[in-house]
């Protein structure tokens, strides 16, 4: 199976996801600040996974200075490296809480153990997923994805692309994978993904999803998502709200699958989520050649909020959330 990071006790290992797919470099990190750093170029993404890494990150950076003003700083350093996903977050507040808890001379094995479940949880809840949300959409042939949900983005197999290879293994599907911005995630990772699983795909251009979908060419659209809000909204990559729009007006199911580490019970809407703008040269420039001029302004969003009212359903470990689902919600983060 695909794995995004490895763990010797000591030392954190992750797969540079800028690379891919030309290049399977791995890269190793010793604390919060070369960890942090690993986060906000993309090294590391996806949101489970960013929160797994950083949680090791501090957990390294404990083991190293286990003091609270140490421990304090490095987990802040963490917690500022990308705004959107809550599993960081989220993350790194359970370690720091842990080992606040423990003696000094106890906090960086707490700190690790603390670390590994949370590893531990986020392959589990991606086993449980992979299997709600392929009973859920047993019958679809042809699934359209958004970015990159597989190992490389989350523990165990991922979120969507993990129903998507659970599906696989029951029928004969195909999935259609949107190349997806920033950094075309979608073109460079699920690709090699489902390229390895031995699972049938498309690529498309993300400006094409809309009309395949109106054409009645895609039976299912299923995403991930960074955070949920309490009333059932969610942000995901940037292009996953005008899928969504699409599923709605054609009538077809569109799916949010996600641990339930991503659902963020202490904001009431999407309105609250902070959407990460990313450097504008990553619009101005594609294979290194400059598109447009260097002084032309960009927007470069890497998330969009997708409203409640547009999801059909909610997948977690925990069960499946529909529309009318605020307390469920609650109940499952």
């Amino acid at each position: 199976m695909t794995s995004a990071l490895a763990w010797d006790g000591r030392r954190l290992r992750l797969l540079d996801q800028t690379l891919l797919p030309a290049e399977e470099t791995w890269i190793d990190l010793e604390g919060a600040v070369d960890t942090a750093a690993a986060i906000a170029r993309l090294a590391v993404r996806g949101a489970p996974n960013i929160g797994i890494a950083a949680a090791y990150g501090l957990a390294m950076a404990i083991a190293s200075a286990p003091g609270d003003d140490e421990l304090l700083a490095a987990a802040s350093t963490l917690r500022e490296a990308r705004p959107t996903a809550v599993n960081l977050a989220w993350a790194v507040d359970r370690v720091r809480a842990a080992a606040l808890d423990a003696p000094i001379d106890e906090r960086a094995a707490v700190a690790r153990t603390e670390a590994e479940t949370i590893h531990a949880s986020e392959d589990a809840a991606s086993a449980a997923i992979a299997l709600l949300g392929a009973d859920l959409l047993a019958g679809s042939r042809r699934i359209l994805t958004h970015c990159n949900t597989g190992a490389l983005a989350c523990g165990g197999t991922g979120s969507a692309l993990a129903v998507a290879i659970e599906l696989a293994a029951r029928d004969d599907i195909t999935v259609l994978a949107c190349e997806t911005r920033p950094l075309l995630q979608g073109a460079r990772l699920t690709i090699w993904e489902l390229r390895r699983a031995g699972i049938a795909h498309e690529l498309l251009v993300d400006g094409a999803a809309a009309g395949l979908i109106r054409r009645g060419e895609i039976d299912a659209v299923i995403v991930g998502c960074d955070r949920v809000a309490a009333n059932g909204d969610v942000a995901n990559k940037v292009g996953t709200y005008a899928h969504a729009l699409a599923a709605s007006a054609a009538g077809i199911p569109f799916i949010v699958a996600g641990p339930t580490s991503t659902i963020d019970a202490s904001i009431a809407s999407g309105e609250e989520i902070v959407i990460e703008e990313r450097d504008m040269d990553e619009v101005r420039h594609a294979g290194g050649a400059l598109l447009t001029g260097i002084d032309t302004p960009c927007r470069n969003p890497a998330f969009d909020v997708t409203p409640a009212e547009l999801i059909s359903a909610i997948v977690t470990e925990r069960g499946i959330h529909r529309p009318a689902y605020t307390d469920s919600l609650a109940d499952a983060a």
